[in-house]
């Protein structure tokens, strides 16, 4: 019965109706949707929030170049990262990292693209040549940073303003098991919600052994990277916001031209560290679409999250104000409608591959 598609599938059911950080996008912002039309309407366009990072392509919202972005982030605060077009034979993209001095592992990610999409950690050339195979787009390929700590900083100042704030504070703990001496890994798995959600795509990834048995207390790391559409936990870390961890993400977002209005996706070493300014090491800097990702910590209440994302909104709006007063235009409808067949397109490559 355990191993029924039946079960799973209530399990699953279960655990998603339950827990209201895995319902779907459209079911979560389906309340705050109506605040958005309200400052749609009083912005005199559904596209304001374009103008909120002026810099970046749609403001963030959607399909904008990652690479394009860390262009603009001054290169001490990101890991090694290099573009590559999808026409490159893997002997190019080899090549390339061995003059940029770029070795395995590192994190392989769509230029384009969102929520862990196709973002995947690669450990050798067979496994690049496998991720460039599967898919046909650009993609970027990023130094693999093993700090201990994963946090999302989401940063807001209004153009209007010489310093800004952080407004949520989140720290990502890794989807992990933990060994009791006799539990083989996927039995440990099962035990969970979180990794039980995931047991398809681990069972499917051949660098983990189902039946491999942990010692007792003995943790083993699922999925490296912090994202929680692939199992991390994140957890609200907003009680250690002060003046000193502001002014390191003043100094940081004032460096970035034409960036007032995202989040941060960083690993460091600690958090004192986080908040003397050393040992960061930004993986991704996400605009307009960007969340306030402290709202899935699961005791966080949906309600509480409805507000926290409204006034979030109302950051957005007012950052896109000041800078179409400042002669930066909203995104026309034609221009959406474009920007998304491109996106379309895009993901459809990686589907047919």
């Amino acid at each position: 019965m355990k191993n029924s598609k039946t079960y799973f599938f209530l399990r699953r059911l279960k655990i998603k109706t339950f827990s209201w950080e895995y319902w779907p996008m459209w079911l979560v912002y389906l309340p705050v949707s109506l605040y958005y039309l309200y400052l749609a309407a009083k912005a005199r366009s559904f596209f304001f929030f374009s103008a909120a990072n002026p810099s970046i392509e749609t403001g963030g919202m959607f399909f904008e170049s990652k690479q394009k972005i860390f262009e603009l982030i001054p290169q001490k605060y990101y890991p090694k990262t290099l573009f590559f077009n999808e026409s490159l034979e893997t002997e190019e993209i080899l090549s390339k990292m061995n003059r940029a001095d770029l070795s395995f592992p590192v994190i392989a990610k769509p230029d384009r693209g969102e929520r862990g999409w196709c973002v995947q950690k690669i450990n050798s050339p067979m496994e690049l040549i496998q991720y460039r195979n599967t898919n046909k787009i650009d993609f970027l390929i990023q130094q693999y940073i093993d700090y201990p700590l994963e946090f999302s900083v989401f940063y807001y100042r209004n153009p209007n303003e010489s310093n800004g704030t952080i407004t949520s504070l989140t720290f990502k703990k890794l989807l992990t098991v933990v060994g009791d001496g006799k539990s083989t890994l996927e039995e440990l798995i099962r035990k969970n919600d979180r990794s039980f959600l995931q047991f398809h795509k681990l069972k499917s990834n051949p660098k983990i052994s189902l039946k491999e048995v942990l010692l007792t207390n003995e943790e083993k790391v699922l999925v490296p990277y912090g994202n929680h559409v692939l199992g991390a936990e994140f957890k609200n870390f907003n009680h250690i916001i002060d003046q000193q961890l502001i002014s390191v993400f003043d100094t940081i977002s004032k460096s970035i031209n034409g960036f007032y209005y995202g989040r941060f996706d960083l690993r460091t070493t600690s958090i004192e560290d986080l908040k003397a300014g050393k040992n960061i090491s930004i993986l991704e800097l996400n605009g307009a679409g960007a969340e306030p990702a402290h709202i899935y910590d699961p005791k966080f209440s949906f309600f509480e999250a409805q507000k926290v994302l409204a006034a979030h909104y109302k950051m957005m709006f007012d950052a896109a104000k000041a800078n179409k007063q400042k002669g930066d235009a909203f995104m026309t409808y034609a221009s959406f409608k474009e920007t998304r067949s491109l996106e379309k397109a895009y993901k459809l490559k990686t589907a047919m591959a």
